[in-house]
């Protein structure tokens, strides 16, 4: 089973300090529990459940073989969306959103396919025929190409779902997911419109133990679903090796017939 979110675990990780209340968005007000030194707290109560929910439906994603793009940008969130995210065998963005990344979606894909490309000209040897500077710019590219597409090398197709670290520094993304219907879940901060997202986890989207910790529980239940889709396989794959299994035909007189084919809590968040 994915991790149990534990309202006490949140709590030692400051997933309920908000920002400061001039800078809060009234939309916000469900899920905030009081003010404190001028700053919103948020009802982990409440985040807690959000956190069920989410999981559960990023369970049914992962298990019916779809992709969850993982995105944030932010410099405290970065490392820990790439890490969470490849272990749980997900695409990410970490660098810099590519404009269109889902609404011209076909254009980045020439640019994924132009990396494997130059992977391919290195290992036939069309590589070393170029110019010393031919190769020194291909190289850059390829560079660059991975730095920002390479995490994304192998989806093939628009993905299922975004999970957003803080839909204000992802804003583009989040609307572009909006023009398509994809749905989002977001770790939502006390100056965020929540509407803007599909499923809100109300979190401290700054500091970096708050972060860490929703994303080890939501890639938690990603990893479930996707272990609940192998055994699936496998089982179905039991099931018609047994109804396949071979029947000796009987004998017959005329020609014989065709062969069948074979602790205290950090610090509030950062303005």
């Amino acid at each position: 089973m994915a991790n149990k979110v534990e309202v006490k675990d949140l709590l030692e990780a400051g997933v309920h300090f908000g920002h400061m209340t001039r800078k809060w968005d009234p939309n916000m007000a469900p899920y905030i529990y009081m003010e404190r030194n001028g700053i919103h707290i948020i009802n982990l109560y409440k985040t807690a459940a959000k956190i069920e929910e989410a999981n559960e439906a990023l369970k049914k994603i992962a298990a019916s073989g779809r992709k969850i793009l993982f995105v944030a940008t932010k410099k405290q969130a970065k490392d820990i969306v790439a890490e969470k995210a490849t272990a749980a065998n997900m695409p990410y963005i970490t660098e810099r959103w590519p404009g269109g990344m889902l609404t011209n979606f076909v254009t980045i894909r020439k640019a994924v396919k132009k990396m494997a490309s130059i992977d391919k000209m290195k290992k036939d040897g069309t590589f070393n025929t170029l110019s010393k500077k031919e190769r020194l710019q291909v190289d850059r590219l390829r560079a660059k190409l991975e730095k920002n597409l390479g995490s994304i090398a192998d989806m093939t197709r628009l993905p299922a779902a975004l999970f957003v670290v803080d839909i204000k520094a992802e804003h583009i993304a989040v609307k572009e997911a909006q023009k398509l219907n994809i749905p989002v879940f977001a770790m939502v901060d006390t100056n965020s419109d929540p509407r803007q997202v599909d499923y809100v986890i109300p979190a401290n989207d700054d500091a970096s133990k708050s972060i860490e910790k929703v994303l080890a529980l939501v890639t938690g239940a990603v990893v479930e679903g996707l272990s609940d889709r192998k055994s699936d396989k496998d089982d179905f794959t039991e099931e018609g090796n047994e109804t396949a299994a071979p029947v000796a035909a009987p004998k017959q007189e005329a020609a014989p017939a065709a062969e069948a084919p074979a602790q205290e809590t950090p610090a509030a968040t950062e303005e």
